[in-house]
């Protein structure tokens, strides 16, 4: 049997969920669902664990990691977190070797599978590596449309995507975007967009407490003190009250 075929035959998606099963855990799957708010009228509602680890997922991912995109986009639509997880592993994993047309294939199909991307983890561990290194060198049009969408874990993309951006030095659209998530009414969107402001901090202070000065008065409280955590104390205390440098 030839290497190729032998990839082949273990990486089928039957086989990659016999092998999460076996990794489950009822006793963290309980814990997880606690964390990730999957009780009524929370973020999470609904959502099922099995109970794995992040590192167990990334080996899986790994080894799984030839898997055909229509069996990812299968296991993107499990119920189980953990598949959709994983699913988004393998995904960054072969955005990162594919070429362009594989590249594009696999933004297209994470785009049009947005509603799979329905936690906080799941939106960081891929937004930044799939949507946001593909917007790079192209129109970034897509995430002015996410960050009006009523979905929150689409809006989350958006800001999220931006960090491929600021890794780079190219600041705008994080400071647009975060602009307008200034509004959101969501917790996991202020911590967000502080996060991204954070970020761009890492290379233009200045420009981050521009921001941050301009938009003071509406800027939820979380989003400030996530951005300015790198300050130095005394700092921190004087943005907190609105006075910046």
């Amino acid at each position: 049997m030839s290497a190729h075929s032998a990839v082949k035959r273990v990486s089928t998606l039957g086989s990659l969920k016999r092998e999460l099963a076996q990794a489950a855990d009822p006793e963290r799957a309980r814990n997880l669902a606690w964390f990730f708010k999957t009780g009524q009228g929370e973020y999470g509602e609904g959502d099922e664990f099995l109970g794995i680890t992040v590192p167990a997922q990334r080996v899986l991912a790994k080894k799984y990691r030839h898997l055909d995109l229509a069996d990812i986009a299968k296991l993107l639509q499990s119920g189980k977190h953990e598949h959709r997880f994983t699913a988004l592993l393998i995904l960054v994993a072969q955005y990162q070797s594919g070429d362009c047309d594989k590249r594009q294939e696999i933004f297209d199909l994470y785009l049009g599978h947005t509603a799979c991307v329905n936690n906080w983890d799941l939106v960081d561990t891929s937004a930044t590596y799939i949507v946001g290194e593909h917007l790079v060198s192209r129109p970034r049009r897509i995430l002015y449309h996410l960050v009006k969408s009523p979905n929150l874990w689409e809006r989350r993309i958006a800001i999220v995507a931006t960090a491929a951006f600021i890794r780079r030095g190219d600041l705008k659209e994080a400071f647009a975007i975060a602009g307008r998530l200034l509004a959101d009414k969501h917790d996991l969107i202020h911590k967000a967009v502080g996060w991204m402001l954070r970020e761009a901090g890492k290379h233009s202070q200045a420009e981050m407490i521009d921001f941050l000065k301009r938009n003071y008065s509406q800027m939820p409280r979380t989003t400030l003190r996530y951005a300015i955590e790198r300050l130095p104390a005394a700092e921190r205390k004087r943005a907190l009250k609105g006075m910046f440098r």
